[in-house]
């Protein structure tokens, strides 16, 4: 199994900085892409960035310049540094990833996990 864990959620206030981790464990044989997704109260989840292997990134047209997503393959970790948060940042922020997996039967690709999710909320 696969579990993807967020940390680093939290109150800030407008203008502030937050740095969300997303950890990746078990039968991982290689991590593909990872994401950062968002659910405000009310509306839909929305992609924020994401990140291939080989280091590509994207980013939500909201959200350009102001986020940065990285990750290091040796943690099997992913970041999300958010600077010059604005109020309509606040939501849950969720992880995802496409992942193969070692199983007793071979290799199991390109699964997709989400993380639990982690508040983030910017006070005006």
């Amino acid at each position: 199994q696969v579990q993807l864990v967020e940390s680093g959620g939290g109150l800030v206030q407008a203008g502030g900085s937050l740095r969300l981790s997303c950890a990746a464990s078990g039968t991982i044989f290689s991590i593909n892409a990872m994401r950062w997704y968002r659910q405000a109260p009310g509306k839909q989840r929305e992609l924020v960035a994401a990140i291939t292997s080989g280091g590509s990134t994207n980013y939500a047209d909201s959200v350009k310049g102001r986020f940065t997503i990285s990750g290091d393959n040796v943690k099997k970790t992913v970041y999300l540094q958010m600077d010059s948060l604005k109020p309509e940042d606040t939501a849950v922020y969720y992880c995802n990833g496409d992942v193969d997996r070692a199983t007793a039967y071979g290799l199991e690709r390109n699964r997709n996990y989400w993380g639990q999710g982690t508040q983030v909320t910017v006070s005006s």
